[in-house]
């Protein structure tokens, strides 16, 4: 059986790649021109080159394929240009399910993300059912996303057998962009963490999502969304963790979200008009930062037999790999 992968390359992609493989199925995997391929050296795969929003290349790339992970995705906090999100995220995701529909496919699995799900105003754990609306969402990514998973319900309302995974913040190696969770790591190992502010998300390793994504092919109910998700933690948890495994101090001075808003408009406009360079401080993400992302992954771990690998572990991983690949400085 012949699979597609699109961001293949990226962090959970490359996961479900490699995944795939050790399951003995064969993997073609869409990239575009220019791609950073390092997470697909040495793997026995058919590397097809295309883009989502060349209808053309899709069509190719799925010939012969019996099923479709669309895990590709324009994730980042902040762009110059912010309609890329939504020609990627949206326009993209339309454009790959309609060709998969022409092809007949068996199965296609959408990687959404629960940053399009709602929120508990009471502070608990969000799941699939909790309501969410357009304007909930915070910053380009999120609205994108939002968007795309629209598309993909309005996609399985028409007869596509599309299933929707909602990972949470994976966390594990090959995170070579890195994410701005990796990120968060990373600045870490550095020592660039002097203070945490007080909010919280979910972490879930990195192979345990890849596993989500093949259990919803085989079991997810078309049309339905499943969260893939483990461990809600504070961020001063999180900062616990990571001492523990590498014996740095975490940092204990909490910084009110007051301090830190202004501090990230003055980064964002200092961004989009002078250095046209990522903020140090995405607004966007302190924004996101103001409610704590914790949710329920119950339902996957119910219906799809989703793993719950412990998250220390993940982060060990984590941490060891971000190591011997040069991301931090002697």
């Amino acid at each position: 059986m012949l699979s597609l992968v699109t961001g293949g390359t990226g962090f959970v992609g490359a996961a479900v790649v490699r995944l795939l493989l050790s399951e003995g199925c064969a993997v073609r995997v869409l990239a575009r021109r220019g791609s950073d391929l390092r997470n697909l050296d040495g793997l026995d795969i058919d590397l097809t080159y295309g883009d989502l929003l060349n209808r053309d290349s899709l069509r190719q790339a799925l010939k012969g394929c019996s099923r479709a992970y669309h895990v590709a995705a324009h994730y980042s906090l902040w762009e110059a240009d912010p309609s890329v999100f939504y020609r990627v995220n949206v326009d993209g995701t339309r454009n790959l399910l309609e060709a998969a529909m022409e092809a007949g496919m068996e199965r296609i699995i959408y990687t959404s993300t629960v940053g399009a799900l709602g929120y508990r105003y009471d502070g608990g754990p969000a799941d699939e059912t909790t309501p969410a609306t357009l304007d909930q969402m915070v910053g380009h990514y999120k609205r994108s996303k939002f968007l795309a998973e629209e598309e993909a319900r309005q996609a399985a309302a028409r007869g596509v057998p599309v299933v929707i995974v909602n990972p949470s913040t994976p966390v594990g190696p090959r995170d070579i962009k890195p994410t701005p969770t990796g990120q968060i790591i990373v600045d870490f190992l550095n020592r660039r963490m002097p203070a945490y502010i007080d909010t919280g998300l979910n972490l879930i390793d990195v192979d345990d999502v890849a596993r989500g994504h093949l259990l919803a092919a085989e079991r997810g109910r078309v049309g339905e969304r499943y969260i893939l998700g483990h461990k809600n933690l504070t961020l001063k948890e999180i900062f616990g963790i990571l001492g523990q495994i590498t014996k740095i101090a975490a940092p204990t001075i909490r910084l009110p979200y007051q301090l830190i808003v202004p501090l990230a408009y003055a980064n964002h406009w200092l961004s989009a008009l002078i250095t046209k360079r990522p903020p140090r401080i995405p607004l966007e993400g302190v924004k996101m930062a103001r409610r704590r992302m914790f949710f329920d992954a119950s339902k996957a771990v119910r219906e799809l037999g989703l793993p719950q690998s412990p998250i220390e572990q993940a982060l060990e991983r984590a941490v060891r790999w971000f190591t011997d690949n040069g991301y931090v400085k002697r």
